[in-house]
């Protein structure tokens, strides 16, 4: 479907500028936008001035770039606390790290990929991609796969139409194939691994966050390195993990949690 055709009409294209604007990670111009949307110039400009009007995106007139706006720090505000885990994670993520010495993440799925909604760093902190905030892919991270794992089928579905199966890493699984075979070993293993899938020397043991009827609400990893530590010695941490895992989620069902898809 072109661009004119959006299955979402005006709100879904004036959507697709919102997350062209924050992709750049800098304020951008025109030119700019306009070289990476699928949308006609003046369509472009009408979607700009409606996003700026309304406060989702500011207009510096000196330089002439777009940035995004400060109404969109409040309902991103609003979101974290209404619709992410963070808030009720918090403390035990505390408890994990302290017990572990290592990073942890906590994430949960945005179409089809990993939103990583909270993190604490390590006692000797290691630099890598994965920041609260940061979009990363599901099948070559440990906590998408966690989650990829245990989706329903058409949901499943969907989000392995949305992998780019990219090699990161010589470790990537950069085939459906060989993503599905692994989804069913971390369903009879109960933990997913990242064995440097997705960055050179970054190791991670992740598992799910799910309801009492089995709905992914999110993921939650141990990280290290190998400089640091093995995949065994991590997995030797799952069942721990796990139980922090139950903890998160029971208190998220008592919150109603909404629905992630």
């Amino acid at each position: 479907m072109g661009a004119e055709g959006h299955a979402d009409g005006t709100v879904g294209k004036a959507l697709d500028v919102l997350d062209m604007v924050a992709g750049f990670g800098r304020p951008v111009r025109f030119s700019d936008l306009l070289v990476e949307a699928d949308y006609p110039k003046a369509t472009l400009y009408r979607l700009l001035q409606t996003l700026t009007h309304q406060g989702m995106l500011t207009l510096d007139p000196d330089t002439g770039t777009y940035a995004l706006g400060v109404r969109l720090v409040r309902l991103a505000h609003a979101a974290w606390a209404q619709s992410s885990l963070a808030p009720i994670a918090r403390p035990y993520l505390d408890e994990l790290a302290r017990k572990t010495g290592e990073t942890i993440h906590l994430a949960q799925m945005d179409q089809g990929q990993v939103l990583y909604v909270d993190k604490r760093n390590a006692a000797r902190p290691v630099e890598m991609f994965a920041q609260a905030g940061k979009v990363g892919p599901a099948y070559c991270t440990g906590v998408g796969k966690a989650m990829l794992a245990y989706l329903p089928p058409e949901a499943l579905e969907a989000a392995l139409a949305r992998q780019s199966f990219h090699r990161h890493t010589p470790h990537t699984l950069a085939s459906r194939e060989a993503l599905l075979a692994e989804l069913e070993a971390i369903r009879k293993r109960g933990h997913a691994w990242d064995a440097e899938e997705h960055e050179a020397g970054i190791i991670c043991c992740a598992v799910p966050i799910l309801s009492r009827s089995g709905r992914v609400m999110g993921a939650l990893s141990v990280t290290s390195t190998t400089a640091r530590t093995t995949l065994e010695a991590l997995g030797a941490q799952a069942p721990m993990v796990k139980d922090i895992a139950a903890k998160i989620a029971a208190e998220a069902e008592s919150w109603r949690f909404p629905e992630q898809v």
